[in-house]
């Protein structure tokens, strides 16, 4: 298996306007596409958190993702960390 192919998951703490312009929302779709499941959530400091998991080179391309966002959007930031994988996860959804 190569490092690309490799199971890993991600929580991404993205800032800047990202809360009222459907930042969610795009990345649920954005996760679905890249087949990753995990989770997006508004946070109360007015952030965006999302925990993403599947191959690592998929990972990637939703953090790339992430610092751009939907078109409505402006990213300041993304702080990025790596947890541990989650058993029997397998879709990506919005929380509450």
């Amino acid at each position: 298996m190569s490092d690309a192919d490799r199971l890993t998951r991600m929580r991404a703490t993205v800032r800047g306007l990202v809360q009222g312009v459907g930042y969610r929302a795009s990345a649920r779709r954005e996760a679905a596409r890249l087949g990753l499941s995990g989770w997006v959530r508004n946070q109360p400091d007015g952030s965006v958190m999302l925990e993403a998991q599947g191959p690592a080179s998929r990972v990637d391309a939703l953090i790339a993702w992430c610092r751009k966002g939907p078109a409505m959007s402006e990213v300041s930031g993304v702080d990025v960390e790596s947890l541990t994988i989650v058993a029997d996860e397998h879709d990506f959804g919005v929380r509450y």
